[in-house]
């Protein structure tokens, strides 16, 4: 029988909290004799598994990733997965650099590999960056929804959105040509076969970009690229229509998960708007290395070693094309730092809910809201924005005490659509063509491109789709509520899916059931009023809208996305469940250096802990499990009702007293049953001891903030000092470590 849940060791703010929670976990889990294990997929552990060559016998790591892409495959698989930093270039250089400091001679990262030996390094380092961990483990379609308590917490607490004026300036703006929507050719592989991808320049010469790629049968094969000439006359026309109608300029890609395509693109823009410093400093820049796909940070910290003058001179240049252009939505007013300044400083899913959260402004310069354009290139996702935008502006904002819940079905499992795209994205290095040839050497699709441009494929299996219109299904017969596929038939890739949608909705009982197929804008359209009214409705979406949804209407409707179930039931019977969105905080462990004061919410930890356990109860037949799953659900309840969620301040109560509050809760739902009459009566005197001392347990956590806290390091911190920084109770300690 197995009864092991795997928790992940992950990165930043949630990692710091483990420290705390995990033992409160282990101590609760092992009265029903549920094992709860760890695995390291933090991103200095996927760095040190990477590089077993350079490293001592003692400092080496197994593949801890891979171990957990091989066991989402079984049917045993119950994995709690936390979220983790999706690396960009300069957070991967800072933990390797970390890391060296603390004795691993590993391999500088190449930024610009030009020898055969630099090329292997880079393409080793790719893969710790970006989001390199979902893909691995979405072995099943995504199930997220919001749990019961929490929507009655979010009505009761609601928190007040920003209002709107019919005057307001703020829309979305994309491209009406040349993008990945308007260049996409879509095919289903009739028979299981192998592909190549080839560039074929204009004297006919062929270059292989990848070769035999594995198709099967029924799967969906796209083909697709954006022009960097329409891109760049698109942003053109965006600069210049910002400055005239006095709004923020604000670009909205998703660099983290799309890590090989947007930050070109996010570099292209850096470009065009600074195109003036980027020609008259072009030998500087060159000899300097300065990539624009990393933003403007790295290019002022790569002139902060020229001699004064020259930094000087080009630092003036920038501040002459300010003056001259619309202004910039801004990360950190404070601290200048612009939009512009790293392309993973705003990702779309959660940049955009905010847009339309604070009455479709972002801040500008000064510190204060301000209209924007928010760009978002491609029209594959952002119309349905503008029409979020076009809805509140006639209607207002949202009321959440009163709004309706829109839950996801997202197309998921095996790196479907454009999250899968990594490995076929290309950048043609002269005009020619890209095609898909397959086994017998026929062209499957085929794309004329011009130097530069962004060639994408992606793939969408046949099973997860089956999967996926079943999931849909079962979720509307269990709520009876509209679900709808967001498809759109003017779209290629949608087109198909939508035959394959139509075909495989008759393999279930439907009747009674309300579901359409509409294009997103059209889903958009049915599904705000619902929401306005406080109807309940799916959303049956891809992979990118899943993700763009499932932050959205969370973040409008409770304030968070990270308060969302994320259930995965993976595809051969395993569970992944997933402790929300909204990333690894990296300010709040800035805080905690600085203050010792934890703000990480842990709920979405407690959430997914609870559906773990029912699943391992219902799978396992553990009754004791399922007992701690329905008693985890209270305290889950009595912990929101009570409000014990951290706060912002120093001084006040931080994660580790929220954790005291969940055991007591949690220990007081266990006494307070009546089917198992052993863990009545270890957890009564659990109950007794945490109520009893509570004031003690504060007092101590509270003896603790107020002054600057080492753990050993950022990325990597040591195990030790983390574990004492984290657990500063011993009073609590004793309780919990003697259950």
């Amino acid at each position: 029988m197995n009864k092991k849940i795997i928790w992940t060791k992950i990165d930043e703010a949630p990692a710091l909290a483990t420290y705390s929670l995990l033992p409160i976990v282990n101590a609760f889990t092992k009265a029903a004799g549920v094992e709860v294990e760890t695995r390291d997929i933090s991103l200095p552990g996927r760095i040190i598994s990477t590089f077993p060559d350079f490293l001592t016998e003692d400092q080496k790591m197994n593949d801890e990733l891979a171990f957990l892409g091989e066991l989402v495959q079984k049917p045993e698989a119950n994995i709690i997965k936390l979220p983790n930093i999706s690396a960009s270039i300069p957070q991967l250089k800072a933990a390797i650099a970390e890391l060296q400091a603390k004795g691993y001679k590993l391999p500088e990262y190449p930024e610009e590999p030009k020898t055969d030996e630099e090329k292997e390094l880079n393409a080793r380092y790719a893969k710790c960056l970006g989001s390199a961990v979902n893909p691995v483990l979405r072995e099943g379609n995504s199930d997220r929804r919001v749990a019961p308590s929490v929507k009655a917490y979010a009505q009761k607490n609601p928190k007040k959105l920003g209002a709107w004026s019919g005057d307001s300036k703020s829309h979305v703006a994309w491209m009406e040509d040349g993008d990945f929507y308007g260049n996409e050719k879509s095919v289903v592989i009739e028979k299981a076969t192998t592909v190549n991808y080839e560039f074929v320049a204009a004297d006919g010469s062929v270059t292989v970009l990848k070769e035999n790629m594995p198709l099967l049968a029924g799967e969906v094969l796209d083909g697709t690229y954006m022009s960097v000439k329409a891109l760049s006359n698109f942003i053109e026309e965006q600069i210049a229509e910002a400055k005239k109608e006095g709004i923020l300029f604000s670009v909205h890609l998703k660099a983290t998960m799309m890590k090989v395509s947007d930050p070109v693109i996010f570099g292209q823009f850096v470009k065009v708007f600074f195109k003036d410093v980027f020609a008259k400093h072009a030998a500087t820049f060159n000899e300097l290395g300065i990539n624009a796909n990393l933003g403007l940070g790295d290019l002022y910290n790569k002139i902060a070693n020229l001699d004064d003058a020259k930094r000087k001179e080009i630092e003036a240049d920038i501040n002459a094309v300010y003056e001259n252009a619309p202004a910039l939505a801004m990360v950190d007013s404070d601290k200048g730092i612009t939009n512009l300044h790293a392309s993973n400083d705003i990702i779309i899913d959660a940049s955009m809910p905010v847009v339309i959260r604070d009455s479709g402004k972002m801040w500008n310069a000064d510190g204060q809201l301000q209209d924007t354009v928010a760009i978002i290139p491609d029209r594959c996702y952002s119309t349905f924005y503008q029409e979020a935008i076009s809805y509140c502006k006639e209607n207002g904002a949202f009321d959440p005490s009163t709004m309706g819940n829109v839950a996801n079905v997202g197309l998921m499992a095996q790196k479907a659509e454009e999250y899968g795209s990594h490995d076929k994205t290309f950048f043609p290095p002269a005009d020619g063509i890209i095609r898909v040839v397959d086994a017998n050497g026929t062209t499957l699709l085929e794309h004329n491109v011009e130097e530069g441009d962004i060639y994408r494929g992606c793939q969408a299996k046949d099973l997860p789709i089956q999967d996926w219109v079943k999931l849909a299904v079962n979720r509307a017969r269990a709520t009876g509520n509209p679900a709808v596929f967001w498809l759109d038939s003017a779209r290629a890739h949608d087109a198909q899916l939508i035959t394959k949608v139509e075909k495989y909705l008759k393999d279930h009982d439907t009747e009674g059931l309300e579901i359409h197929i509409m294009s997103p804008v059209d889903a958009m359209k049915f599904t705000l009023p619902r929401v306005s009214k406080g109807l309940d409705t799916i959303s049956v979406t891809g992979n990118a809208l899943r993700d763009y949804l499932t932050d959205l209407f969370p973040i409008l409707e409770l304030a968070s996305s990270s308060k969302m179930l994320s259930i995965v039931p993976l595809l051969n019977g395993g569970g992944l469940f997933e402790t929300g969105a909204g990333g690894s905080a990296p300010k709040h462990v800035q805080q905690f250096n600085k203050e010792g004061h934890l703000r990480w919410d842990s709920l979405g930890e407690f959430l997914a802990l609870t559906v773990s356990l029912e699943h391992l109860a219902n799978n396992y037949d553990n009754p004791r499990a399922m007992l701690l799953s329905k008693t985890l659900d209270v305290a889950v309840a009595q912990y929101l009702d009570n409000k014990r969620a951290p706060s912002r301040k120093a001084g006040e109560i931080d994660n580790r007293g929220t954790h005291m509050f969940l055991a007591q809760y949690w220990a007081v739902a266990l006494a307070e049953q009546n089917d198992d009459t052993d863990m009545k009566e270890v957890f009564t005197k659990v109950a007794t001891q945490l109520k009893d001392n509570e004031a003690t347990i504060l007092a101590e956590i509270a003896a603790a903030e107020g002054k600057a806290t080492d753990i050993g390091g950022y990325y990597m911190p040591n195990d030790d000092l983390a574990f004492k920084a984290m657990r500063p109770s011993a009073t609590l300690n004793n309780i919990i470590d003697s259950i």
